[in-house]
């Protein structure tokens, strides 16, 4: 049954909350790495544009709220412009004012500074996970097949009630819940599995079925199903030992299947109208907030994954554009040209702006304004 969704002072209230959180930790990575290598940072900024508040503190760090809530930064002493090149006026500093900029630092020290903000992304969704871990315990069902829905791809292929799953793609696959989150990230695609059966090993090929599933909010999903299930669901509790470790490996995993899922997208295996931006991340935002405190959690955890993701691709004007130069200065000895980084940031810039433009347009018509949501 479809619910109604929030109301639009939740859902602001929600992505306001969301994003300001994830925002806000990405970019004090970047302050505290900075800090800790002796940079100056003259602003810290939690949104774009206008400024609506701000405060300078004892160390002269301009801490500010922009009128647009969708992003920040950290601005470091000498970073002249976004590709963080300095101008006439740094070779004119004293000593201790230029060893307080971005560009007196060594080039590995400058990469962890921007690597720093997705690693703390990253951090968070993992302590998020620990935390869930560590209450609710961990599913290890075995993947152990105990119905196969007739005429179903798994039925088609030859799988039986009683054969363990020993590997999916190639891929070992240690408890049931493994398999399904392979599963539901390739729909349509063929996929080959490895089977126990008695004291035979059997390797089955099936061809993923494509089943769209609508929420309780009308949300359209387009997920993978092989019509397989496990009766017993098995949870084990998760020691304060073993929680790391386990929240590391979820973590990867996720990061994993969005690889997969913008890999699908980028080769024209799933429409890019799957792709969404801030009006939906707001719009799921305020369901998650709505269902209750654990589901909103959750929910940052997985965006918090996601802009630590997006920030390391190798885009200029992303974080993963600087460390891809630092990269090319590296093997080169030297940094590449001022005008070569300029081009490369317009370019990112060019690519961000036209980004932003489709996963709006993506977003309005999810919502139904051009006839088709």
């Amino acid at each position: 049954m479809e619910i109604e969704s929030p109301n639009i002072f939740l859902t602001l209230l929600a992505f306001l909350i969301l994003i300001g959180t994830l925002v806000v930790v990405h970019e004090l990575g970047h302050y505290f790495v900075g800090r800790w290598f002796g940079v100056k940072a003259e602003k810290f900024s939690i949104g774009f544009g206008p400024q609506i508040f701000g405060r300078t503190d004892k160390r002269g760090t301009l801490w500010r709220v922009g009128a647009l809530p969708l992003g920040g930064y950290v601005q470091f002493a000498g970073d002249m412009n976004p590709s963080s090149q300095a101008d006439e006026s740094w070779k004119s500093l004293s000593d201790a004012e230029r060893n307080q900029t971005f560009q007196s630092k060594t080039l590995w020290q400058r990469a962890l500074i921007v690597f720093a903000g997705p690693a703390v992304n990253f951090l968070l969704a993992i302590l998020i996970a620990m935390g869930f871990l560590l209450a609710f315990g961990k599913s290890v069902t075995p993947p152990v097949i105990d119905v196969v829905q007739p005429g179903s791809p798994a039925a088609v292929a030859g799988l039986v009630p009683g054969d363990r799953i020993l590997k999916f793609n190639g891929r070992s696959i240690e408890t049931f819940d493994e398999m399904a989150n392979e599963i539901v990230m390739i729909p349509g695609y063929m996929a080959n599995i490895e089977v126990k059966r008695g004291d035979q090993v059997l390797v089955k090929d099936a061809r993923i079925a494509v089943v769209e599933e609508i929420d309780r909010f009308g949300n359209k999903y387009r997920i993978g199903r092989i019509g397989i299930g496990a009766n017993k669901v098995e949870v084990r509790e998760v020691g304060i030992i073993e929680a790391p470790w386990a929240a590391v490996v979820q973590t990867g995993n996720i990061l994993r299947q969005q690889m997969i899922g913008l890999g699908q997208i980028i080769s024209g295996r799933r429409p890019i109208s799957e792709l969404g931006g801030p009006l939906k991340i707001a719009k799921v935002s305020g369901e998650a907030m709505s269902m209750g405190i654990l589901t909103f959690i959750s929910l940052a955890a997985l965006i918090s994954i996601n802009l630590g993701f997006i920030n390391l691709l190798p885009i200029p004007m992303l974080d993963g554009g600087h460390l891809l130069l630092y990269a090319v200065e590296a093997v080169r000895r030297r940094p590449a040209t001022p005008q070569v980084q300029e081009w490369a940031f317009r370019a990112g810039f060019a690519m961000l702006v036209g980004f932003m433009i489709m996963v709006t347009f993506n977003d309005l018509a999810s919502f139904g304004l051009f006839g088709g949501g």
